[in-house]
């Protein structure tokens, strides 16, 4: 890949609309940017122009922006093209690029630039990323956060600081005791813990960053033929999993995603749990049982004639068929009618409680993905060692702080490698 090409890419979406974003980025536009508007072109201002082909026929008319370097997003010269989004007049506008010399870009090939002149590190790169995914939201908020440096800020304070207690850990080995601060030693260890709880909370709040950014796993599981179906239909307010009073109907995992509360939810219906020969059902009931694994929610659904089970944490339980029977005995279960709705406000109530729980009611944390999970462990471990394993030997605390510096440097990109970089630019889109 060569940073020197001038690259284009499609940066608004594929297919019909009124109107495209064709994004440019090169080292030296500005006579390219004068060619196409017919005027010396003032950085971020807007030209209405007829844009022409070599031949001199007009291709479209559009307006025009150049960025120039540095004041971009990747830090060269920009030039938007905005034109009518017929796929016609996209294709015609990517040949005449493509004749002066320039290459449609790589997914992410854009924020590799923005990268690599320090316009953005891997931490935003990441947020743009969920950015670009969101649904809801509440991804939205917590996405742009962290692109907008949210989550940088953080790491960068955190390696900073490591980096600050691995040089006065060896400057211990290499000064006289007066000449270092007092108390310098319970300092560093004091340091050290602070900053090893903070990565911990951190670490403990994964399941909520992956709940935000993936979404809520909901399943709804009980025996045959106690409704669940029905009650899916009757969440997801229409009929997508098919109803019958045949026990066993449902086979294979229904799923369906749904905002609720402006969360993400991916909310499933599974086979009924039941003993059972019939080989297709044995493998939908295997897949219930992973799905309930994956949850973070479950709703057992169980009949008014059932007897009462007990629930854990992580469930709700849900009595179907409340129109069938006068009787609430069974306590702390909520009693719903898929069939008349009865029930319904209450059910969607608890869940939204439930997600909030999950979520830490959508309060700002660090959109920790897999890659920097993976890279914060390995920092809380590291300091950790320091604290337990360097048994007052000073060389050694420096050593392990400074792998966790440099885990985190990985997370920003300061220390990088081709497969970190690999990684975190694969996630986003052509003109990005």
């Amino acid at each position: 890949m060569n940073n020197n090409d001038t690259i284009f890419a499609l940066s608004s979406g594929h297919g019909k609309s009124g109107v495209a974003v064709i994004r440019i980025s090169g080292d030296s536009l500005a006579n390219f940017a004068e060619k196409i508007t017919g005027r010396t072109p003032v950085p971020r201002h807007a030209y209405f122009t007829n844009l022409r082909d070599d031949a001199g026929e007009i291709i479209d008319q559009c307006v025009v922006i150049y960025f120039a370097a540095p004041h971009s997003f990747t830090g060269t010269d920009i030039i938007e093209i905005h034109s009518h989004g017929a796929p016609a007049v996209i294709n015609k506008i990517f040949e005449f690029l493509r004749g002066h010399n320039m290459r449609i870009a790589t997914p992410g090939e854009f924020s590799r630039r923005a990268f690599f002149n320090n316009k953005m590190d891997l931490a935003d790169v990441d947020g743009l990323a969920a950015l670009l995914d969101a649904e809801t939201d509440k991804q939205r908020a917590a996405a742009l956060k962290s692109m907008m440096g949210g989550d940088g800020e953080i790491y960068t304070d955190w390696r900073s600081q490591m980096l600050e207690i691995s040089a006065y850990a060896a400057a211990m080995l290499d000064y006289a005791p007066d000449d270092l601060p007092a108390n310098i030693s319970n300092t560093i260890m004091q340091r050290i813990k602070r900053l090893y709880t903070a990565i911990s909370a951190a670490l403990a709040k994964y399941k909520t960053a992956r709940a935000i950014r993936g979404g809520v796993n909901i399943v709804l599981v009980g025996e045959t033929n106690v409704g669940k179906s029905s009650l899916f239909n009757r969440i997801v307010g229409t009929a997508r999993a098919i109803v019958s009073d045949t026990p066993g109907t449902t086979r294979d995992v229904v799923s369906v995603n749904m905002d609720i509360d402006g969360f993400l939810v991916n909310l499933a219906d599974t086979a009924g749990l039941r003993d059972t020969t019939d080989s297709v059902e044995r493998i939908g009931i295997e897949r219930t049982n992973a799905e309930i694994k994956n949850a973070d929610l479950i709703l057992h659904i169980i009949n008014p004639n059932d007897t009462a089970v007990s629930v854990v944490k992580d469930e709700i339980l849900v009595v179907n068929k409340s129109d069938t029977t006068e009787s609430r005995d069974i306590k702390n279960a909520i009693y719903v009618s898929a069939k008349t709705g009865e029930g319904m406000t209450k059910l969607m109530r608890a869940i939204t409680t439930r997600i909030n729980e999950i979520t830490g009611n959508g309060e700002s944390v660090l959109m920790i993905n897999a890659r920097t999970h993976d890279l914060l462990a390995c920092a809380a471990t590291e300091l950790n060692n320091a604290l337990e394993k360097s048994n007052g030997d000073y060389d050694i605390l420096a050593e392990h702080v400074r792998y966790a510096a440099d885990a985190i440097g990985k997370i920003l990109g300061t220390i990088g490698t081709t497969e970190i970089l690999a990684a975190a630019f694969s996630q986003l889109c052509l003109g990005k």
